[in-house]
């Protein structure tokens, strides 16, 4: 199948070869189309698909997703050949330091008439000539150093953002899987509301079979499981939702269905053990986005340093030699031959004297640059400090709500069957009693999204502070 793609693909890019040059849109009011269209749509076709197959049988715990995610999702590799391009760039940069030497093996024939005394004579000379080129930048007062330097340091600017990356990848397995969980309890809260609708609708019309109840009661209570039915079916599509979700995040196709462990396996804590200080002291210490903003404030330094070099000369070093060898006839006599060592060795000593201002601007730009660096790190760390504050706050607020959740769900649950039992013994009126389904529904619901609101805002706090991506440090492949 790849094969045939491959063919396909092929066989139009050569006929495109003899078609008209691709054109514009003929309109502003209609799209555009073309053969170079059909072409591409076959290109796109024939990339590789990188997603990977999961075993849609499996339960998949958490820790499992995120090693399938920072391997399969394509942001990871598109981070990670950017650093390894940007560790070429630096070799490249580094390549200065070192001469450059380059051969050139020439052959020349000349045949031309010589004039000598009172007449022409033909002449033929065959020349080979084998030469090297070495060049070498003695010194330059730091110029290269300076490139260098700026070189490396935007590798570790890459660096630190493949591990932001991660981060972010992490984070989003997390939030995905966590909506999943509270949507997959949203559906159990809400099945259990309809099968209490149903209680109470059953209860209603066997009241009014024995005419103890009223119609418009059995209507209403007929109400309330549609409405049920209806909220039932909502969390269902927000559960589907949240699988796509969740597969795309692993780096699989959205139509998988990836089955997660319930939330009743999951043991949410009830406190957090450490100072909000103590948090944000641990995020300046391990956020990856902070290390590259200070990387970035390395380079401009390198950047300056250059910058401030090309104030002073640069002395280079260029050798030639060359070994010839010339044969030459010239008539009437015999073939002639010469060969020699030859080639030249100078030193060049530049110095820009005068250059309408063009060092000193790039050293205010440099300056300007680097000044920009440390007040965008600056607020970098006042974001960094706000977003653990808040993550922080998020936090303690799940934890009480998880608390005050436990409560408001034993509370309405006993209500309910207590109206319930009132009820059917004609104690309480059908108003009352679907008034405690709802409210018991509504408390589930808190009770699921209280117990999920702790596990999201956990994971918050350690995207936050990047304690997510220090259990993968040193990883050198996505």
């Amino acid at each position: 199948m790849r094969l045939m793609a491959m063919t396909i693909l092929l066989t139009n890019l050569l006929l495109a070869g003899g078609a008209p040059a691709q054109s514009v849109p003929l309109s502003p009011d209609h799209p555009w189309h073309g053969s170079a269209e059909f072409n591409m749509k076959a290109y796109a076709g024939s990339i590789a698909d990188s997603r990977c197959a999961l075993d849609q049988s499996k339960t998949y715990s958490l820790s499992e997703l995120i090693d399938l995610a920072e391997a399969n999702n394509p942001a990871t590799r598109v981070a990670w050949e950017h650093a390894r391009s940007r560790a070429a760039a630096l070799g490249i940069t580094r390549s200065e330091l070192y001469p450059t030497l380059a051969a050139t093996a020439l052959s020349q024939t000349d045949s031309v008439q010589a004039f000598f005394g009172d007449r022409f004579h033909g002449q033929t000379i065959q020349s080979f000539q084998l030469a090297l080129d070495l060049n070498y930048t003695v010194f330059d007062f730091g110029a290269r150093s300076g490139r260098i330097d700026a070189a490396r340091a935007r590798l570790l600017s890459t660096n630190f953002a493949f591990n932001d990356t991660h981060r972010t990848v992490i984070n989003q397995v997390q939030q995905a899987y966590y909506r999943l969980l509270s949507a997959i309890g949203q559906e159990d809260a809400a099945q259990a509301g309809l099968t209490n609708a149903k209680s109470v609708q059953q209860a209603a019309e066997e009241r009014l079979s024995h005419g103890l109840a009223t119609l418009p009661d059995v209507l209403e209570a007929r109400s309330a499981t549609a409405q049920a039915e209806y909220d039932l079916q909502a969390v269902v599509g927000a559960e589907e939702i949240a699988r796509g979700d969740l597969a795309t995040a692993v780096g699989t196709s959205a139509t998988v269905a990836i089955k997660v462990q319930p939330l009743d396996q999951w043991a949410t804590p009830d406190s957090i053990g450490e100072t909000v200080e103590q948090a944000i002291n641990r995020a300046f210490a391990q956020r990856p986005d902070l290390m590259q903003q200070a990387a970035e404030i390395r380079e401009a330094n390198a950047t300056l340093k250059e910058a401030r070099a090309a104030y002073y000369p640069s002395l280079s070093l260029n050798a030639s030699p060359a070994v010839p060898s010339v044969y030459a006839i010239q008539k009437p006599f015999d073939w002639s031959h010469t060969a020699d060592l030859t080639g030249s060795l100078s030193f060049n000593l530049r110095w820009t004297v005068f250059d309408g201002g063009a060092r000193k601007g790039r050293v205010v730009q440099a300056q300007a640059d680097m000044r920009a660096a440390e007040a965008q790190t600056n607020l970098k760390i006042n974001q960094i400090a706000d977003q653990v504050w808040t993550a922080y706050s998020n936090l303690n607020t799940a934890f009480r709500q998880a608390r005050a959740a436990v409560a408001l769900l034993d509370a309405a649950n006993q209500s309910y069957n207590a109206a319930l039992e009132s009820y059917k013994y004609g104690l309480r009126n059908l108003l009352d009693l679907t008034a405690a389904q709802r409210s018991l529904a509504q408390a589930r619901s808190a009770d699921v999204f209280a117990r999920t609101q702790v596990l999201t805002t956990l994971a918050d706090l350690a995207f936050t502070t990047g304690d997510s991506v220090q259990a993968n440090k040193g990883r050198s492949h996505p």
